[in-house]
């Protein structure tokens, strides 16, 4: 757990242009400047964060939009995965490590043109930045994305890249199944 919440930590701070650097992390956590040198790293190579050094202000920014994309798991992921069963009440209900998603949420910037598609993303809108653009916060990349793909409405994902990227990808594998299909007739 303590990974998580210096990885989280680091995120939120870079976020909020705040330019922490690894011996903030290591005073915050009380940490070795190693350690948190490694999870600097961990960041940048394993979550894919476009995270680099600003000599000046002496921290870390990143050079484009991110979000934490990826699922971080703890030592205790088996008390939480019972407690999710114990929560549905139902004995053949079996939670996996897909289920445990991480307590930050995904946030993405949206643009929805009409109004109807609004309602029906409400349960993720959690601000309106400008005209047809919302602020939506949401745990399960998938659901999130499937319920875009469900809406017939050109919504566009302006914010983070990568959630567009997935989206993208979802949309060009149904294509090109489905065009397989067509050859098959």
């Amino acid at each position: 757990m303590a990974a998580n919440n210096r990885i989280q930590w680091l995120h939120k701070k870079i976020t909020e242009y705040s330019y922490p650097n690894a011996m903030r992390l290591a005073e915050r956590f009380n940490v070795s400047h190693r350690q948190a040198q490694r999870d600097v790293d961990f960041l940048r190579k394993q979550l894919g964060a476009p995270i680099e050094y600003d000599a000046e202000h002496k921290g870390f920014y990143y050079t484009t939009d991110f979000s934490l994309p990826v699922l971080l798991t703890t030592d205790n992921d088996e008390s939480y995965m019972g407690v999710v069963s114990s929560i549905y009440n139902n004995d053949d209900f079996q939670a996996d490590s897909s289920v445990i998603q991480m307590q930050m949420p995904y946030t993405a910037v949206v643009e929805i043109p009409d109004k109807l598609s609004v309602l029906e993303l409400r349960s993720f809108i959690i601000s309106k930045e400008s005209r047809n653009r919302y602020v939506c916060e949401f745990h399960n990349v998938e659901r999130f994305l499937s319920v875009i793909m469900a809406l017939d409405s050109p919504i566009r994902i302006m914010s983070p890249y990568w959630l567009r990227e997935r989206l993208i990808g979802m949309a060009e594998r149904v294509l090109k199944a489905n065009k397989s299909v067509d050859s098959e007739n």
